[in-house]
C-alpha cells in the first residue's frame, strides 16, 4: 500500500484499506504495527500520526 501512495498515510486510512472495521481497537492495533515498521526502519513517521515508507 505504501508502495502505491505519493503521500503519508494515517493509521485509519491504512484499516480502511485491508478492509477492517473502524472500530477504535482495530485503528489502534494497525497503529502498534506501523510503529512497530518505523522500529524496524522501514517506515518512517513524518509527522504524528503519518506514516510514510522509508526513502
Amino acid at each position: 500500500m505504501f508502495n502505491e501512495t505519493t503521500g503519508p498515510l494515517r493509521a485509519k486510512d491504512v484499516c480502511q484499506s485491508l478492509g477492517h472495521e473502524l472500530l477504535p481497537k482495530n485503528v489502534k492495533g494497525v497503529r502498534a504495527k506501523l510503529k512497530h515498521l518505523v522500529k524496524l526502519g522501514i517506515l518512517t513517521e513524518a509527522d504524528t500520526g503519518n506514516f510514510t515508507r522509508k526513502q
